[in-house]
């Protein structure tokens, strides 16, 4: 079983290692991976998103057990940070290098993930995750790091919290989707169709993008904070997700999925906003390195662990 998982996930990792080795032979060049990243961020993975929250079918108690399920699971990883941090004295800008690694998740592969394990059925239950979970990730992580790296001249917080989440295209993306979808006025004619293409791009390349952001020579960078993040998401994150789901009774087809988004490494862009906002941007690198090495293995383990104990 475990080897028919693998052998599912593996083209997704393929696509990493190949992005990676791509951008360090320099094809087509550096700064086309750079400017990739920008596509990706604001064009490609929005129309993914607004397409399929604008046309997914929102079932109340799905969406519930939805919330049940993994906001424990995030605030259970995100608690284990800070307590870790603070027990093993790391300075601030490690600290939110940590946070980071334990309660983001990389939303590009658990959605290419859920394609390919669970089907079509899979992708749009992850895209109804990503709508519950990318705002409050946003909102914590965002605060988190302002909060501890903000100098006293740099003004208010709420200010600068407010203009960083406000501009989020992923926020963006999901707010006017899921507005078209409530108001009953979707798909749009055109719109959609074309983020439907868009979309269908974004996978693919983003996943180029991922392997071509890994920093392998990070990886021998803050050996603790990269054990304590890796605990964080990758035990913590998706046990307590498991937990959760079987309290409630959940679908374990459901629940699988909301496993995936906690079993997945931390987001890449995390490298990015460690440091843009002051943060530990080595420890960062290093952190997302290990963390998408480790989930080749440790994604398809969980999953079958995820299954067992809730098909008891």
């Amino acid at each position: 079983m475990i080897l028919s998982l693998l052998l599912i996930v593996a083209p997704i990792f393929i696509l990493i290692v190949l992005g990676h080795g791509l951008r360090r032979g320099g094809i087509p060049s550096f700064e086309f991976w750079n400017l990739n990243d920008k596509l990706v961020y604001w064009l490609l993975f929005p129309a993914l998103l607004f397409d399929k929250t604008s046309t997914m079918n929102v079932s109340g108690q799905l969406l519930g057990d939805f919330f049940t399920v993994i906001y424990p699971g995030f605030a259970a990883a995100f608690i284990f940070a800070l307590l870790a941090g603070k027990f093993m004295n790391f300075d601030r800008p490690i600290l939110t290098s940590i946070l980071q690694g334990s309660a983001r998740h990389n939303t590009f592969i658990a959605l290419a993930i859920a394609e390919r394990v669970y089907g079509t059925q899979g992708l749009a239950d992850a895209t109804l995750i990503v709508a519950i979970l990318v705002p409050i990730t946003n909102v914590a992580v965002v605060t988190s790091l302002v909060t501890l790296l903000r100098k006293e001249e740099e003004g208010g917080l709420y200010g600068a919290i407010v203009r960083d989440v406000s501009r989020n295209p992923f926020l963006i993306a999901i707010a006017l989707g899921l507005s078209v979808n409530f108001l009953r006025i979707g798909p749009l004619p055109v719109i959609n169709e074309v983020c439907q293409i868009l979309g269908a791009a974004a996978l693919p390349i983003v996943l180029l993008c991922v392997g071509a952001n890994i920093r392998v020579r990070a990886m021998v960078v803050s050996a603790s904070a990269t054990v304590v993040a890796i605990i964080g998401k990758m035990v913590i994150f998706p046990l307590v997700i498991i937990l959760s789901a079987r309290m409630i009774g959940m679908e374990p087809a459901q629940a699988l999925i909301a496993v995936v988004f906690g079993a997945v490494p931390t987001a890449a862009g995390s490298y990015t906003l460690a440091r843009a906002m002051g943060g530990d941007a080595p420890a960062m690198a290093a952190i997302v390195t290990l963390q998408t090495a480790l989930a080749f293995l440790s994604l398809p383990a969980t999953l079958l662990l995820a299954e067992y104990i809730l098909r008891l």
